[in-house]
């Protein structure tokens, strides 16, 4: 049920092969699993168990249990705060084993994934870890002949399905709202990236949480994700992935009437109006768009560009990605940008690449593979010019290191033109003149807007989107209120 690994930076670790079901590692129904591949070297890493829906129901019937069990559902919200604050501190003690099998697993960038994506994950414990009995009902005036008031309840057992792209992340954005509020969980895995969220497995247990409260499975979506969605002992979805997805997600679960939380695409625009620091907007825009090598549902990959400073934005940008974006091994400190995640995502975005160049758009750098040693996912930072509207990689999401750079005369284009996507998740202005900033990000249709920066969230700000972006809204406050159900009490004082 476990084997030994080493990676190339050479910590070795005993890597938990099976599901986590009630607090402990068992195989699938049939024995059946999923080979993981390291996308730097396209070499196997190990084959984990890959849950069935036979395995989907002995989960959900784990929490569903575990919900009605005095052990967790009577517990207060300081125990359960106590609770997650020792999950904190014990992925704080392993962050940089945790970081290395996430940069194995996924081909992010050692240094990204430690200083970045662990440090978010400790602190969306601990933020949520605050709140646990923080989460107030109100008392109602209506009246003196009634005295009615409401109490928060946790919803029952969740389940949550994370992708590939921030695997410890996207986990820790989701239980740690949920957990807070007394639910329970069945999280689903992404197959392509399942390895450090089943070694913070044994962090779970080990932090005290009953058997039950999270269970943990890998699998394929079209099976254990379906059976998941679909189970009618499950009373909420969460979810975070592709648009095309989301949309079936939500169709699944309409047979049950579920609560449903989505976060799904993005193409995300970045205005830069005439009187933009120049400098600060190109230093954004190229980490709002070839970070985590592009895979970002937010990533700014539309440039919306005043015509006035085109040509000397394009010529500071391009620098700067060439300067910046080092390819190469995601262990070496002076590497910026690792391999697409798997082979199929590495395919997808060359695609997208030739299908820009059919278009007629001009690749003004990158635009192909870019092998290390023969070896490896990685595209090349890509940036396209002469991108027309009507074109795919101006209106779908790549997920990938490509942008779009398009010029625009007047701030009524740049709302057109930015607006002009099915899409409403992120978006990104900058400019000096702040009246203007508030009024354009007033007028651009997304759930965030960054104003003189690009992709800089923060656990303790709401993330969401609008359109075919998603319902709902994790991190922060109103990330609660996706994991309980308010109750109303009235009580009739008259005589």
């Amino acid at each position: 049920m476990e084997v030994q690994l080493t990676a190339p930076n050479g910590k070795t670790w005993t890597q938990p092969l099976g599901l986590f079901i009630n607090n402990e590692f068992v195989p699938s129904s049939n024995g059946q699993k999923i080979t993981t591949i390291n996308p730097t070297t396209e070499e196997e890493i190990c084959s984990v168990y890959a849950a069935t829906a036979e395995d989907v129901d002995k989960a959900v019937a784990a929490a569903r249990k575990a919900f009605k069990d005095p052990s967790w559902r009577k517990l207060s919200g300081t125990e359960r705060g106590a609770l997650l604050n020792k999950l904190a501190d014990l992925i704080e003690q392993h962050q940089e084993l945790i970081a290395t099998i996430e940069t194995l697993d996924n081909g992010k960038p050692y240094s990204a994934a430690l200083n970045e994506d662990l440090a978010d994950v400790i602190s969306v414990f601990r933020y949520y870890a605050g709140f646990a009995d923080k989460n107030f009902g109100q008392v109602i005036d209506a009246g003196p002949d009634k005295f009615a008031y409401t109490v928060k309840e946790p919803i029952g057992v969740c389940g949550q399905i994370i992708p590939w792209n921030y695997p410890m992340d996207m986990a820790a954005w989701k239980l740690g709202p949920a957990l807070c509020c007394g639910n329970t969980v069945v999280l689903k895995l992404a197959e392509q990236t399942p390895l450090s969220m089943l070694y913070t497995a044994q962090l779970i247990k080990e932090a005290g949480f009953p058997p039950g409260v999270v269970n943990i499975i890998n699998g394929h979506g079209r099976e254990a994700g379906a059976a998941l969605v679909q189970h009618p002992d499950v009373d909420k979805i969460a979810f975070t992935g592709s648009t095309a997805t989301g949309k079936e997600v939500m169709k699944m679960a309409a047979g049950t009437m579920k609560n449903v939380t989505l976060e799904t695409g993005g193409k995300s625009p970045l205005i830069i109006f005439d009187d933009a620091d120049l400098d600060l907007a190109v230093k954004w825009s190229h980490i709002g768009i070839m970070s985590n090598q592009g895979q970002i549902c937010t990533a700014t990959s539309r440039i919306l560009v005043h015509e006035k400073i085109y040509d000397q934005f394009l010529t500071k940008f391009k620098a700067q990605v060439q300067s910046i974006s080092v390819l190469g091994d995601p262990f070496e400190p002076s590497t910026f940008q690792g391999p697409q995640v798997t082979k199929a995502q590495y395919e997808r975005v060359l695609s997208y690449i030739r299908s820009g160049q059919e278009e007629g758009a001009t690749i003004a750098l990158g635009g192909e593979p870019a092998p290390q040693k023969g070896k490896g996912f990685f595209v090349a930072p890509t940036v396209f010019t002469n991108v027309k509207p009507h074109m795919k990689i101006f209106r779908e999401e790549i997920f990938g290191p490509c942008v779009a750079v398009v010029a625009f005369s007047t701030e009524e284009e740049a709302i057109q033109l930015a607006n002009d996507t099915t899409y409403g998740l992120g978006s990104a202005i900058f400019t000096r003149d702040l009246v203007r900033a508030h009024r354009v990000a007033r007028e651009i249709e997304a759930g965030m807007v960054w104003i003189n920066s690009s992709n800089d969230s923060d656990f303790r700000i709401p993330f969401g989107g609008v359109k075919q972006s998603g319902i709902g809204r994790e991190l922060g406050e109103p990330a609660l209120a996706s994991y309980c159900n308010i109750k109303a009490i009235h009580v009739n004082m008259a005589t």
